[in-house]
């Protein structure tokens, strides 16, 4: 049986794949979640081959945040995004998280089954204009050794926590104001800091924002 986790912030939808899900006779839905945050939660406390992930709920990105953090924890746990958003930023964001499949809402049920079942044969069918998006990305960053060797040597590296200090960094937030967006003390911000510079070999955090703005990565930081 293939176990699915079904993250999906709209009842009606949810309600929909379960049903869908629970129809097939190799697939059985092990937990389902209406927020990002309650997603996380839940991966750690039963194992899915496949989740099945909404990118926008409680924000704008939420599926995409989830995606990094149950990474984080568990890389066998493969994530397909099945979501509204369709602009080439959030595909490649999206896919930056490790995710193995990306699916635009409104195609058939048996497409999304189809998606699943290749996945968990470890063969995704992502759709030819994801594909496209995902390869140009990689094409335009290996353009430039040093994008690529920057993407591969230090992005791809970073903890969920990390990738969104970087983000706060970059719409330029100081310390003070990254501690208060993110409800912790201000050691702790420093702490990770120091740990986020060690990574990227910089001794300042403008050097860091420097690096990514004239690699023109900022927006695998969404």
């Amino acid at each position: 049986m293939i176990r699915i986790a079904i993250v999906e912030d709209f009842d009606l939808i949810r309600e929909d794949l379960c049903e869908l899900v629970s129809g097939q006779e190799d697939m059985e839905v092990v937990w389902e979640a209406s927020t990002g945050s309650q997603a996380v939660e839940l991966a750690k406390e039963k194992h899915a081959d496949i989740i099945l992930m909404d990118i926008e709920m409680e924000t704008v990105n939420a599926g995409i945040v989830a995606a990094e953090r149950i990474r984080d924890e568990n890389q066998e746990q493969q994530i397909i995004f099945l979501t509204a958003h369709e602009t080439n930023q959030m595909i490649i964001t999206a896919m930056g998280t490790g995710a193995i499949d990306y699916i635009v809402k409104g195609g058939s049920d048996e497409e999304i089954l189809t998606h699943i079942r290749n996945a968990y044969a470890g063969k995704p069918v992502m759709e030819y204009r994801i594909q496209e998006t995902v390869m140009k990305e990689y094409t335009r960053l290996q353009r430039s050794e040093r994008s690529l060797l920057f993407f591969i040597n230090n992005v791809s590296q970073l903890t969920a926590a990390e990738r969104e200090l970087v983000k706060l960094l970059l719409e330029g937030k100081k310390v003070k104001e990254i501690a208060q967006v993110r409800c912790v003390e201000l050691i702790t911000v420093k702490t990770q800091i120091k740990s986020l510079l060690r990574k990227f070999g910089c001794s300042r955090t403008k050097e860091i924002v420097s690096i990514i703005q004239e690699l023109n990565i900022s927006h695998l930081f969404l």
